[in-house]
C-alpha cells in the first residue's frame, strides 16, 4: 500500500486540499499520513488543526510557530520546522509528500523531504505572486520536487522552462475548485446564522495579507487607506478574515480587530471562516476585496467582482471580474464604483474561470497512485530544445 504523507500549515491551503484528501483516503490502495504544522496549531489563529480533526486524523503535530513575525523569527521557524520534519518522516516513512503552494512551513517540509530522498509531488506550481517572497519559495519547491499539478496550461510550461520532466507535469486545473462542486453550500439565513451576523444591502468580503517584499510601515500605510475607503461606503456590511502568519500579519490583525470594534454595526471578523462558510459567503456578497488568491482563483466561478489591491497577486492569471487597483483610497472607491456600474455587472455574467471545472481531486489521486516512482528521486535537468 502506497503511503501519501499530506502536510498542511494554514487554514486555507487545508481548504483547497480536502477533498484530494478524501480521494487519497477512500482508495483502499493508498494510505492517507497528514502533517499538520503551522498556523494550525496556533491560538492566535484559530487552532485550526480542530477542523482536520473533525475530518480525518492527523498522524504528527508539529509546532513550529514562534510568537514574533519578523524576517528572524520565521527563519528561526523555518530551522525547527526541518528538524522536526525530518523526525515526522523518520517515523512515518512515507511513500511520497505531498504538498501545496508556497508557504515558509512547506519549504522547510520539502527540504527534509529531499534530504531523505522521498518523492514529493507538488501543487500550485509555476505561478506568480510578484509582490510575495512566495514567488522565489515557490519556485524552489517546484525544483525540489518530482511530480508536479499545475492549475494551468501557462504554468504547467512554466514548471517545463524550469527544468522539470514532462512526464511528470500534470495540467488538471486548480485542486481547490473541486469544493464549489462538493460542498453543500449554506441558505442565506443559515449562513447568517452560522457567523452571527445580518447582511445589508452591499456586501463586502475582505482579506489583506501583507506584501511581504514591503517595509512594515508601508503595509501599515496602505491597510489604512483600505479601511479609510471602506469608512466612505454607506449601507455596506464588511465581513473580514484575518491575515495570514507572515510578517506583518499581525499588525493586520490588530488593526481589523480595532475598526470591527468601533463598527460592530457594520463588520464582522474571523480568524477562519472554513471552506463551507468561505465558499457560501460567496453567493450573497458583491464583491471580494483585499489580496488573497481566492479572490482571483474561486470568486469567478460565483460571477461577483473581485478588487484586487497591490502587487501580491500581480502575474497570476484573471479572470474578466478582477479589478486590480494601488492601495489608496480615491482608487480603491473608484474600484467599487466600477464594480457596482452596469457595464461591468453585465460582463460578470459571462465570466468563466480560467482555473478548470473543479473536477481535479480524482484525477490527481489516480497520478499519485499509479505514478512509477522507483527512481523518480533521480531528477536530470531537461532542457528546452
Amino acid at each position: 500500500m502506497r503511503k501519501i504523507c499530506v502536510v498542511t500549515g494554514t487554514r486555507a491551503e487545508y481548504g483547497l486540499l480536502y477533498w484530494l484528501m478524501k480521494e487519497i483516503e477512500a482508495d483502499s490502495e493508498l494510505e492517507l499520513q497528514i502533517i499538520c504544522t503551522g498556523t494550525h496549531l496556533s491560538p492566535e489563529f484559530g487552532l485550526t488543526y480542530r477542523d482536520i480533526e473533525e475530518n480525518f486524523k492527523p498522524n504528527k503535530k508539529i509546532e513550529i510557530l514562534l510568537s514574533s513575525d519578523t524576517p528572524i523569527g520565521i527563519s528561526k521557524s523555518m530551522g525547527l520546522a526541518q528538524i522536526s520534519f525530518a523526525e515526522a518522516y523518520e517515523e512515518l516513512a512515507p511513500d511520497i509528500v505531498l504538498v501545496l503552494g508556497d508557504r515558509f512551513e512547506i519549504l522547510s517540509a520539502v527540504t527534509a523531504a529531499m534530504i531523505q530522498q522521498i518523492p514529493i509531488a507538488h501543487l500550485n506550481g509555476g505561478e506568480l505572486t510578484v509582490g510575495a517572497i512566495d514567488d522565489s519559495i515557490r519556485h524552489a519547491i517546484t525544483k525540489m520536487s518530482h511530480i508536479h499539478f499545475v492549475a494551468l496550461e501557462e504554468y504547467r510550461k512554466r514548471v517545463l522552462q524550469l527544468g522539470e520532466k514532462e512526464d511528470n507535469v500534470f495540467n488538471f486545473g486548480e485542486v481547490g475548485l473541486d469544493n464549489i462542486n462538493r460542498l453543500n453550500l449554506l441558505s442565506k439565513n443559515n449562513f447568517e446564522k452560522s457567523i452571527n451576523f445580518k447582511l445589508n444591502k452591499k456586501n463586502f468580503l475582505i482579506t489583506y495579507h501583507p506584501e511581504t517584499l514591503k517595509k512594515s510601515n508601508t503595509i501599515e500605510h496602505d491597510f489604512q487607506n483600505i479601511l479609510d475607503a471602506l469608512d466612505s461606503l454607506d449601507n455596506t456590511h464588511f465581513i473580514f478574515t484575518k491575515s495570514n502568519a507572515d510578517s506583518g500579519g499581525r499588525m493586520i490583525n490588530k488593526m481589523i480587530d480595532s475598526y470591527v470594534i468601533k463598527n460592530y454595526e457594520k463588520s464582522v471578523v474571523f480568524t477562519s471562516l472554513g471552506q463551507l462558510r468561505y465558499l457560501s459567503a460567496l453567493q450573497y456578497v458583491d464583491l471580494v476585496l483585499g489580496n488573497s488568491s481566492s479572490g482571483i482563483v474561486e470568486v469567478p466561478s460565483f460571477k461577483i467582482g473581485t478588487i484586487n489591491i497591490g502587487d501580491r497577486q500581480k502575474g497570476r492569471v484573471q479572470a474578466e471580474n478582477v479589478i486590480n487597483c494601488v492601495p489608496e483610497k480615491t482608487e480603491i472607491l473608484k474600484s467599487v464604483s466600477i464594480v457596482y456600474g452596469k457595464e461591468f455587472q453585465n460582463e460578470l455574467k459571462k465570466v468563466v474561470n480560467p482555473y478548470g471545472d473543479g473536477f481535479s481531486s480524482y484525477k490527481t489521486k489516480e497520478v499519485l497512485k499509479n505514478i512509477n516512482i522507483e527512481n523518480i528521486i533521480l531528477k536530470e535537468f531537461r532542457d528546452i530544445q
